[in-house]
This record gives structure tokens, sequence and C-alpha cells, in this order.
């Protein structure tokens, strides 16, 4: 890399710097008690480790009352947050976020950022795809809630697509999934496309990461595993409009509790079905970036609760749909569905309900609520049907 290179670099991290410095200065001065409040829990559950507390047991301050959700190995890496002072920790994940948005998009968009025709430019286009997927609004809500998700996106990103890995590959699926179990369909997606080697080191990394707090904690693993885990309220209200996976659209349906249950078991088998399917094929036919983005879309979808932060897989969405970036068409529906997740379209649905117009709020309001759920499905249509075929008339 030429010296001409490295002050390109250095000028595009600093205009990043202060194109999201507005989202920061937001979200960081904003009152103590509604700041970074699931970075709040990660620290909380370090901090009982530290003073010897049940980790399961406990909740953070009022008014939020938030219990620790996460696996006990992330409570053990927690206690080096809790070391930290409060406002060194907000500094520290917040630039976290970006950094671990940054491997994203490194490894997501790189046929763009080493294609012939933009290679000489690729800082600057680096800059603006950074600064674009900042404000799409689920990275935004990393950066309000204080939130992991960006991070298990660039393990898993890295370890699918890296083209020569100085880490054995699946070692960050494994750690990813240990962390927060909803990775853990990669491990199905390992499966169905017959990476062997890749799939034993994931699940080996998984299992061992998982079984040795009940050599460290005990008692607070087999709280988790056997009671902390069953509970589906502790995640918080699954009806609430943040869950906008298939079963929290159901929910607020409000239909019987069976009749729910039943339908989303359904659904779910036919959409893993369809989903995985077109990642297996996207994996066969050499585009790995469709199938991790397929395969990240089923973690939201899939899982029982999932919150729009979650949905940060629409980086790796976006980055699939404009592949090399020489097909204007593609381009557009890129534009289009980054400005979709830019905008709160959820929330103009729960405006849309409240304004209570006859005939209109009450169908459109929950469809328009239910927007980046159904907006997700959309996405696995377009990766396992538009996508291929677009490819193939360019």
């Amino acid at each position: 890399m030429t010296q001409r290179q490295w002050w390109a670099w250095v000028i595009v991290a600093l205009a990043v710097a202060a194109a999201v410095a507005p989202l920061v200065h937001a979200w960081l001065t904003n009152p103590d008690d509604q700041r970074l409040v699931d970075l709040d829990v990660y620290r909380t559950g370090g901090q009982m480790l530290l003073e010897g507390r049940p980790v399961y047991d406990y909740v953070t301050p009022a008014p939020q009352l938030l219990p620790f959700t996460y696996p006990p190995i992330a409570a053990m890496m927690a206690v080096a947050l809790a070391g930290m002072s409060w406002a060194t920790a907000q500094w520290v994940w917040t630039v976290g976020v970006y950094v671990a948005l940054a491997v994203t998009v490194g490894f997501s968009f790189r046929q763009v950022l080493e294609g012939p025709r933009l290679r000489k430019y690729a800082p600057w286009v680096f800059g603006l795809i950074m600064v674009a997927c900042a404000y799409l609004m689920p990275i935004r809500d990393q950066v309000r809630f204080g939130q992991v998700d960006i991070l298990l996106v660039a393990l898993c990103v890295a370890d699918c697509v890296a083209r020569r890995p100085w880490w054995p590959r699946g070692f960050l699926i494994g750690l990813a999934t240990a962390v927060k179990l909803t990775p853990g369909v990669f491990l199905i997606y390992l499966l169905i496309t017959r990476q062997w080697r890749t799939f034993f080191m994931a699940s080996f990394a998984a299992a061992v990461l998982t079984l040795l707090p009940f050599a460290v904690i005990p008692q607070d693993a087999a709280d988790f595993w056997f009671s902390a885990l069953l509970d589906p309220e502790r995640l918080g209200a699954n009806a609430a409009t943040t869950n906008q996976s298939i079963r929290g659209m159901l929910i607020r349906l409000y239909w019987p509790d069976l009749l729910t249950s039943v339908i989303w078991v359904v659904v779910v088998a036919a959409v893993g079905w369809y989903g995985f399917r077109g990642a297996r094929e996207a994996y066969r036919t050499g585009d790995p970036l469709t199938a991790v983005a397929l395969v990240g879309l089923m973690a939201v979808l899939l899982s029982p609760v999932a919150w729009i932060h979650h949905l940060a897989w629409v980086v790796v969405v976006l980055a699939a749909i404009v592949g090399d970036g020489r097909d204007p068409v593609r381009l557009r529906v890129a534009a289009g569905v980054w400005l979709y997740y830019v905008v709160p379209v959820p929330w103009w649905g729960v405006s849309l309900k409240a304004a209570d117009i006859p005939g209109v709020s009450l169908v459109l309001g929950k469809i328009v609520q239910n927007g980046f759920g159904l907006g997700a499905l959309a996405l696995v249509w377009l990766l396992v049907s538009w996508l291929p075929k677009r490819r193939e008339s360019a």
C-alpha cells in the first residue's frame, strides 16, 4: 500500500467518524437510565460474577430492570466490561460496534472494493458504504442499546468468506453460537453444504465454550440451561413491535395460543426449508456471500424472538444484492432495500394503528407494524429466486 493510500484511509476514517458523530452524541448523551441499556445488562452479568452473586437472579437498576439473558460464557466475558467505569465501557463498546461494522463491510463488499473499476478508489467507496450502513436502523440500534449483534455478524461473515483465515475456519462461528444461540443456524448451513471440517470445528468450539462454565460457575450454568433459557418472557414482551420474527408477527394477530403455535411451526418449517435450500444452492454455485446473507435472515425469522437490532444482517444482504457493482438494476434494488431499512417502518405502523382510521388502521397498520419482518421474508425470496435469475439475464 502506497503512502498516498495510507493517507486516503486516514482521511476516510476521520470522515466516517464525523458522519456518525451525531448518532453517537445522540445516544451517549441520553439520560443515564436510558443509555446503552443492553450494555448495562452485560456489565451487570460480569459484575455479578465478580461479586459471587447468581447471574440470572439479578436485574439492572430501575427503571429498566432487565435480566441477563445470554449464556453463562457471555457473563464470563463480560467481566472485562464490569472492570471498566461506566463511561469507559460506553466508549469502548461504541467504538467496537463501528469496528465490527467495518469488518463486516470489508468482507461483505469485497467484490466492489477489489473490482478493477473501483480498486484505486477503494478507501472512498468503503467510507461511503460505511456511512450508509451506519444509518440503517438495525445498526443505529446497535449504538442506541449497546448491542452485540453486529459483532456476531462480523464473526460469522469473516469465518465463511475469508479466503485464507489465520484462525481455524469454524472457530468464530462456534464462538458466536456460544455467546448468543441464534448464530447456531450456521451449524445447519455448514451441515447441509457438507463443509465437514468447518462444521466440526464450529461444533467443537461451541461445545467447549458452553461446557466451560459448568466447570467454573456450575450453578449459573445450570440456572441458564435448565431455567432461564426456558422462559421466553425473560427476553421481554414477545408481542412488542420490536419483535420482527415470524412468531412475533403472528403473536400480534392475537389468535388463540394453540392456533398461533401450529401456524408458527408450519411457516417456520416452510421458510426454513426454502431459505436453507437457497443457501445451499448459492454455496454450490460459488456465491458464499449470498448463502451467508440467507442464513443470517434465517437467524432472524426462525427465532422465537428477534428484535429490530438483530436485523444487522441487512448489511450482508445489501452486499449480496450489489455483487460487483456493475449491474445498475441490482444497484437500484439495493438502494431501495437500504432506504427501507433506514426509515422506522414498524413505528409508522404503530402510529397508523393509533390514528384509528376506519377500514385502514386495523389492517394496514398491522401490516406496516410488521414491516421489517415482512421485508426480511421478501429479502429471502429476492436472494433465492430473483438474484440468480437477474445474474443470468445480466
